[in-house]
């Protein structure tokens, strides 16, 4: 019997020790850490397990968390969630971003270079007489600007009012024998598209430079309402049910003592499908804005060239002038028979000997050139590469998300993982993506009936960028489209306005007589708007108030001989004469 006594001292040993280890592994030590951590008074927060009665969310077995810090927990739930999200979103945000300022910058910088590169030839050529009168040319280039930027509309009227304005200056110094009222002149700015002055140079300019700046404008702006949604889209508010799913997902193991034990893969993709179910229905709206970004960008190094437009207009201003002076005889005669028959001016002036240059168009090495330092091609393999990038990302967020280590346990790792409920494999089927599969999602209740709103905006939003890069693509602007039709501009033909003096214009003290101009104050009157077109510009003004003057935009043109006048418009310019002479 002696025996017996010794057994039971050394079964109560055991069982004294095996409690000991249990008291042990039931401290809430490290989750007093993380609490901690995150800012909670360790004086809510017991230094052991406690009954978890009162827990709404987390299982009700013994846990480290008072109802308080389970409620805050769940709070900070819809915090954590939209930060894991603009985490796994920062790359697409800032790739659209970047691009975008890269590719504004980069227009900007084209069109610089090629304001520069004409500023220069029209310079050698023409000396003083292009570097007084060089504002007309200037505004042409600030109207560009401002068309490029979307803060202008109905580019074809401004590039109109552009011809006309250069023919109002240039007939005089083609017909320096006449004089020229300010009505005449009305009349001739109103002709300007039925003379075909210049040629087929201002349709083709038209042409290049309206596709172009239209892509390039819906492109930049398209990166940048891309960026914008998503930065908005990806910041969700979450619904109760998704902050409690979430409670369970990341912080429950932390009250169950064990703050280091990651939800299983399974149980994270189930709870961030449900948490994010409406934020997936963006996914084909956005594949159908990269496709139509990505098409755009492709026609931006192709027909719609930003850099071949750009070159362009120098080269078409200088052939359309050359054009007028060689059919000036011809231009002169329809304008006589539509506008009448000026009058004969009192005394002309002998052209100045650096007026007698002639115009000439430019040589091949002398065409403006792209902006230095970049390269269109380069920029637009980057962009095409970073929206491959982009695509299925709304559809994947929740993979990413899931993918993440701190988030989530590794897909390997599914018998050593938080189920919900303990440690163990997590059992329940992981849902399909998209909206309608999350009906049947077993950690997220989700109305699939009741459409989310602020999606829908977003939806939207998406859905009005991409028509207007489709339709920059063939070549309309959208964005301006209604006003044009119903015959309303709201660019005006502004092109005094915005001077922007070029590195090394001799602006100031450029001398030079307007050959065969008139003298008078009213050759420098305030510009007039051109019959028939609307503009909310009217009448134009400058920075400090002042109306502008139109007629400060001169193009000095050498005066040609006097050409002889054909024998057919001898009858018809009969009569007018011989009654400005009194003989009639």
């Amino acid at each position: 019997m002696g025996l017996l006594p010794g057994l039971l001292l050394t079964l109560a040993g055991t069982l004294l020790c095996a409690a000991a280890a249990a008291a042990g592994s039931r401290s809430c030590a490290e989750s007093r850490q993380a609490l901690a951590a995150r800012g909670f008074s360790l004086g809510a927060v017991p230094p052991g397990l406690i009954s978890g009665e009162h827990l709404r969310i987390c299982p009700q077995d013994y846990t480290c968390c008072a109802s308080e810090t389970e409620e805050r927990l769940s709070r900070q739930s819809q915090g954590d969630v939209q930060a894991l999200a603009g985490e796994a979103a920062a790359f697409l945000l800032s790739s659209l971003g970047s691009r975008q300022r890269r590719f504004h910058e980069f227009f900007g910088e084209v069109l610089l270079g090629a304001e520069r590169s004409l500023q220069a030839m029209f310079t050698r050529s023409y000396g003083h007489l292009y570097a007084q009168h060089a504002h007309l040319f200037q505004g042409l280039f600030a109207e560009l600007r401002h068309h490029l930027q979307g803060t202008r509309a109905g580019l074809d009227e401004a590039l109109s009012d552009f011809w006309a304005r250069l023919l109002e200056q240039m007939l005089p110094l083609l017909n320096p024998q006449y004089s020229f009222p300010e009505k005449y002149l009305e009349c001739v700015g109103r002709q300007v598209d039925s003379l075909r002055a210049f040629g087929d140079s201002p349709r083709q300019l038209r042409m290049q430079v309206t596709r172009a700046l239209i892509a390039a404008r819906a492109f930049v702006q398209g990166l940048a309402a891309g960026r914008d949604i998503a930065a908005q889209a990806v910041q969700p508010p979450l619904t109760g049910e998704c902050r409690r799913a979430h409670m369970r997902l990341s912080y429950c193991p932390l009250c169950r003592g064990t703050p280091a034990l990651k939800p299983c893969n399974g149980f994270c993709l189930n709870v961030m499908k449900g948490c994010l179910a409406s934020v997936t229905e963006l996914d084909s709206e956005w594949e159908r804005f990269l496709d139509a970004l990505t098409q755009l960008a492709e026609r931006l190094g192709g027909p719609f060239n930003f850099e071949l437009a750009a070159d362009s207009i120098g080269v078409k201003i200088s052939e359309a002038i050359m054009y007028l002076q060689e059919h000036s005889m011809q231009t002169s005669a329809k304008v006589f028979q539509s506008c009448g028959s000026p009058r004969p001016a009192r005394s002309r002036r002998a052209p100045q000997a650096e007026a007698k240059r002639r115009l000439r168009t430019f040589l091949p090495e002398e065409k403006p050139t792209t902006a230095a330092g970049t390269n269109l091609d380069r920029l637009i393999l980057d962009v095409k590469e970073k929206l491959r990038l982009m695509r299925r990302f709304w559809v994947m967020l929740p993979h990413t998300l899931c993918s993440d280590g701190r988030v989530a346990a590794d897909i390997t790792n599914e018998d050593s993982c938080w189920n919900g409920q303990a440690r163990g494999r997590y059992l329940p089927d992981v849902t399909a993506d998209g909206l309608v599969n999350q009906i049947n999602n077993p950690e997220v209740e989700v109305d699939i009936s009741q459409p989310n709103m602020l999606t829908r905006q977003h939806v939207l939003a998406l859905r009005s960028t991409t028509s207007r890069l489709v339709g920059a693509c063939n070549g309309q602007d959208i964005d301006f489209q209604d006003a044009d039709e119903d015959g309303v501009s709201g660019s005006g033909a502004g092109y005094g306005e915005d001077h922007h003096p070029l590195p090394g214009a001799d602006t100031a003290g450029a001398g030079g007589v307007l050959v065969g101009s008139r003298a008078s104050s009213e050759a420098w009157g305030p510009h007039r708007e051109r019959p028939g077109k609307v503009s909310s510009s009217s009448p134009r003004q400058n920075q400090s108030g002042g109306r502008l003057s139109n007629r400060a935009s001169v193009f000095y043109l050498p005066a040609p001989p006097v050409p002889r006048m054909p024998l057919v418009l001898l009858p018809a310019l009969l009569p007018p004469l011989l009654s400005f002479l009194g003989w009639w």
